[in-house]
Order: structure tokens, then sequence, then C-alpha cells
């Protein structure tokens, strides 16, 4: 089943070059999307592990992640499909079959690469795959050709080069501390972490921090995400927020956990707790002036991402929250950015004050913001407001009283700034040269573009009320990897 989901995008998107049909390509991409959920479900719920060629495995710390992706990546996939057609909102080139059929090629690659950074068992192929992240993505945040996507694309290639060569420089620094144990399987890796030279592991994880962090979108390595998130087609955005980061973070969990074993756990959490909180402060700065709402999307997966390493470093009274956030964040934040696209459809602007009336112009659109704002921001019942409740209570636990109260500090900081956007676009009176605009653009906006986004709210929302025992045992499982 594994080779199936890693060999079938490489067939697909050979027989999508040489079709260069529209409907066709449109199918495989569909096709893989529910070939991709359905394997992931029998390798997640299946009792028994997997593997595939001795370099790519299923196993109780990846199923969570592999799982997350697979359904974002349906949901986004369903929305795609009424998004498509109205591709590009703002171009300077003619869309045709060849155009959409690289976009959706190109849409393929990209979750094959992320799944092949989830299934990966080594460490240097992890590297590889995100390293095919980069390659893959970088021409659909450039896909609209606007002066803005073009700058945003060049800085997404160049800052994650940058720090996919830290990363690599940082294999080699925990290559060169594990002595004579010539490998970098995980498994590996993990029974032998005891006799590593400190020295040398240390200085690997602060590489491999920042490395695999500029993926993740951590500050201070975070410069790219704001312009490539925001300029990049709705769907893939809510790909690169909802699934990349999080495959970026399940490197540096399995880093993290030979650096545990290592009893080198202290200094690890050090590095994690200083970048959660730069990325904390980060965006409390910068969402406050915010003017491009999908900008101030972008900025709030960097707060999301910092609240997971933040959690991280406080040990394993934290972890189980910290899944519950990426599971949270990975479902809000896509249907956050899915919406942004609907919204987009219909007032063709990316700016803050060139959008409200929301809820009077397009009541389900406006109904879709607001909720995916509560469910992003933790309000009850949202599965965010558990997590986030439950690391401040390993604070609390750790006696971490400061770093409790500068917690909850920022992220008021950054909820008042959210929120003051998201009530300013919902409410208000449509300005008059908006109205004809919006009348013309209703038509634009698909049923399917609607679906994915209540669904995903739907699990967001319940899952804060109860979590099914089955989904808790694969979060337990996962715990492990910590």
């Amino acid at each position: 089943m594994i080779n199936t989901i890693l060999i079938f995008p490489v067939i697909a998107g050979l027989l999508m070059l040489i079709v260069r049909k529209r409907a066709f390509d449109n199918f495989m991409l569909n096709l893989y999307a529910l070939l991709h959920f359905i394997i992931t479900l029998v390798l997640t719920f299946g009792s028994h592990a997997e593997k595939f060629t001795g370099y790519f495995a299923v196993d109780g710390t990846n199923k969570l992640f592999l799982l997350i992706l697979s359904f974002v990546f349906l949901m986004v996939t369903i929305y795609n499909n009424g998004y498509s057609k109205q591709l590009p909102v703002f171009s300077n080139i003619k869309i045709n079959d060849k155009k959409i059929c690289l976009y959706w090629l190109m849409t393929m690659a990209f979750v094959w690469a992320m799944t092949g950074t989830i299934l990966s068992t080594d460490l240097g192929i992890s590297w590889v795959f995100i390293e095919a992240t980069t390659l893959t993505s970088a021409y659909l945040i450039y896909f609209n050709r606007t002066k803005n996507a073009i700058e945003a694309a060049w800085k997404y290639v160049f800052i994650c080069s940058i720090g996919i060569a830290l990363a690599f420089a940082g294999i080699i620094f925990l290559n060169i501390s594990s002595g004579n144990i010539n490998t970098l399987n995980y498994a590996e890796l993990y029974s032998h972490a005891k006799s590593f030279d400190t020295l040398w592991l240390k200085l690997s994880f602060v590489f491999i921090a920042f490395g695999f962090g500029t993926k993740m979108g951590l500050a201070p390595v975070h410069f790219w995400l704001p312009d490539a998130h925001s300029e990049s087609p709705s769907p893939i955005s809510a790909l690169l927020s909802a699934t990349l980061l999080n495959s970026a973070f399940l490197v540096i969990v399995r880093v993290f956990k030979i650096m545990n074993i290592a009893q080198c756990d202290t200094y690890a959490r050090l590095i994690l707790m200083i970048m959660g909180i730069l990325s904390l402060f980060v965006t409390a700065v910068f969402v406050y002036h915010i003017k491009n709402y999908k900008r101030m999307l972008a900025y709030s997966s960097i707060e999301n991402m910092g609240i997971l390493v933040l959690g991280t470093s406080l040990g394993p009274a934290a972890y189980y929250a910290v899944l519950l956030h990426l599971i949270g964040h990975s479902l809000a934040k896509a249907s956050f950015f899915l919406t942004s696209g609907n919204i987009l459809e219909l007032f063709e602007s990316k700016r803050i004050k060139s959008v409200s009336g929301m809820m009077s112009a397009e009541p389900k659109t406006g109904w879709l913001w607001i909720l995916s704002f509560l469910a992003i921001c933790a309000f009850p019942t949202s599965i965010l407001f558990i997590s986030e409740f439950l690391i401040i209570k390993a604070m609390i636990f750790e006696h971490r009283y400061l770093l409790c109260l500068l917690f909850i500090f920022l992220l008021t900081v950054i909820l008042y700034g959210i929120s003051r956007a998201v009530i300013k676009m919902v409410y208000g009176e449509v300005s008059e040269d908006k109205k004809n605009i919006i009348e013309n653009n209703k038509q634009k906006i698909k049923v399917s573009m609607y679906i994915p986004q209540a669904i995903m709210l739907l699990i967001v929302f319940v899952l804060g009320v109860y979590i099914p025992p089955v989904l808790n045992n694969i979060i337990r499982l996962a715990v492990s990897g910590f």
C-alpha cells in the first residue's frame, strides 16, 4: 500500500504530461486524493505496521501526520474542483489546458513529496523529500505570475534552500557524533543514541532545528512564509500551512527523540522554547498592522507552529496537547485559507480594508470565515481550546509561571489583532463600488467551495467535546515518538 501512494503519482504525472486534457488531469488528481485517503485509513487503523524497501514505513509516530495530510489533501481537492475553474483570480497569463495540467501535476507532486517525508525511516531520505517539497511547491506559489508572486517564489526558494543547507550540515554533525555507526536510519539512531558524542550532537540539533525550522516557519527563520502563503492560490496556501509545516515538524520531533535518549533533552528544549516564544512574539508584533488578510493567516501559522515547539519544550506533560493542537490547527487553518479563496473571488482584493459587509453580501462565506476564526482562536468547543488549556496547565505543572504569563499575553495580543480584522470584514456595509462586483462573482463560488470547510470545522468543534477512542489511541501512539 505504501508503494502505491508513492509510485501512483509518478505514473499519473507522466500520463498527465502526455494527455494534457483538463478532464483527465482533474480525474487523476481526484483519484490520487481518494486513493491516498483510503490507503491512509487502512494503514492508520490497521493492526500491523507496513514497510516498503526499508526506507519507508508506517509507525506509531507518523500515523497521525499521515492521516492529517491525507484528509486535508482530500478536502483541498474537493475545493479545487470548483476553484480551478476560475484560476487564477489575478494573472498575467491566459489559462489553458497546459497551465491547468501543470497546476494539478505540481499539486500532486507536492503531496507526494510530503508523503515521502512523513513515511521515511531515514533522516537522509527525509531531507531529500523536504527539499523536493520546495521544488514542487515553488511553481505553485509562482502560479499567478504577478510581480508579488514571483518575488514570493524566489524568496521561498532562496530562504528554504539556505534552511535545507543548514539541515544538511546538522545531519553531517549528527553522523560525526554517532562515531562508527554509519547510518541515518531513525531506529538505529535511537538504539545507539546513548553512545553519541554530546558536543557534536548538540551542535547538530541547532543546525537541524534552524534548518527544518525554516520549512516549519519558525522565527527567526520564518521570512518566506507570509509572502508565499499570501501569494499562492488558496488551495495551495491551505496545503502549505496545514500539511507542509507538519511534515517539517515531524522531522524535528524524530531528531528531538534522539536528544532525549542521549540525555541532551534540556538543551534541545531550550532551543525549541526560544524559537517558540520568538514565533509568538513576531506574530504579535506584525499581526496588529497587517493589511492583507492572507498574510494575517500566514502569521497565524507562525504563531501556531511556535505553540507546537513551545509545547514540545515543556516535556512529556504537554506532548498530548501538542498533537491535539497539530490536528486542530491543520483543519482550522485549511478551512481559513480555503474560505479566503472565496473572499478573493467575491471581492477581488486581498486588502482587509477593501472587504466589508461579508455577512450581508454572501452569508455562507461570512459564517465560514467567522467559524474558522473561532476555531483557530481556541474558542470553546474548538479542540484548540483544549490543547492550549493543557499547554498552560503543563507550564504551571513545570512551575514556569513567567513563561505562562508571557504565553497568555502574546496569545491575547494576537487574538485582538486577528479579531479586529475579521469583525471589520464580516460586518459593516458593502461599499457601492463592490456591490456589482460581488453580484457578478457570486456565481463563481461553487458548492464544492463550501463543503470542505464545513466538514473540517465540524470536526474541530466536535473533537473539542469528544475524541473517539480510536483517534485517541493514534494520538497516544504518536506521543511515543517524542
